[in-house]
């Protein structure tokens, strides 16, 4: 364990755990029983991300839900019920901004989903790179829809550019949820893990993990591809070429490259 791994003992009652070990950050919504997120919640994980983005051990950022049975059930309605529009507005641009420091991370993120994965939950496992589902956990969609307001938190974005414009506005219109083998064939779910029990579940998304650190990869190449996924996707072609180039170069100038090169 690093310094990053006492971060668990400073967030808002550990409303997201944090752990590092073997080059791998872990964060866990704690918020039982659906692991809703609050105001509270998302600066906890704004925190966790930028603790795990500023230890040179993490190379790779896992992201799960404490408990059996949800991942995450998105914003708390509760504490949306009781808010004013002006908290709400700025509640929404907080979550945005954290999920795009996660998303533009140059490390990978994975989304372990182990329960239920629904509106906001869904909108933050989006935000991850790749999502390892748990075989017959629960649930996924976007079904803001049933509350007269639309997927805030990068839903309508993230989901278009995954299932394509037609496939994405039935979805978020008719809030349906689906079970993990339809995200999988709709391309949001990676791969679906066989496991008796979300402690089981979790320890096989670390150990796949883990592939992605050193020294079983390069991780500074892995996390370059990532930000040239990422961003390159969102610019036009010729300026993503060049990003590609640039990173390439960072790459070129690392000792993983000139290793590799020589072997």
């Amino acid at each position: 364990m690093g310094a990053a791994a006492d971060h668990s003992k400073t967030t808002d009652k550990d409303l997201v755990q944090y752990r590092a070990d073997e080059g791998v950050a872990l964060f866990s919504f704690n918020d039982p029983p659906a692991n809703t997120y609050t105001y509270e919640m998302m600066q906890a994980l704004d925190r966790a991300i930028l603790e795990a983005r500023m230890d040179e051990s993490v190379q790779v950022i896992v992201i799960t839900g404490s408990g059996e049975k949800f991942f995450c059930a998105g914003a708390n309605i509760q504490m949306l019920a009781d808010a004013t529009p002006f908290f709400k507005y700025y509640f929404c641009l907080h979550a945005n901004e954290t999920l795009s420091r996660l998303e533009q991370t140059p490390k990978l993120v994975i989304a372990a989903i182990n329960g239920h994965c629904v509106g906001g939950g869904l909108e933050v496992a989006m935000a991850a790179d790749l999502r390892i589902a748990r075989k017959g956990a629960g649930k996924m969609g976007l079904p803001e829809v049933s509350l007269g307001v639309l997927p805030g938190t990068g839903g309508t974005q993230r989901l278009v550019r995954m299932v394509g414009k037609s496939k994405a506005v039935e979805l978020m219109a008719s809030g349906e949820l689906f079970d993990f083998e339809r995200g999988h064939q709709l391309g949001i779910i990676n791969d679906i893990y066989e496991a008796e029990n979300a402690a089981t579940f979790l320890e096989r998304v670390l150990g796949y993990a883990r592939q992605f650190t050193s020294p079983s990869r390069a991780a500074h190449a892995v996390g370059c591809i990532k930000r040239s996924v990422q961003t390159g996707a969102e610019i036009p072609f010729e300026s993503a070429l060049a990003l590609e180039r640039e990173l390439q170069q960072q790459l070129f100038q690392s000792e993983d490259a000139k290793e590799g090169i020589d072997a």
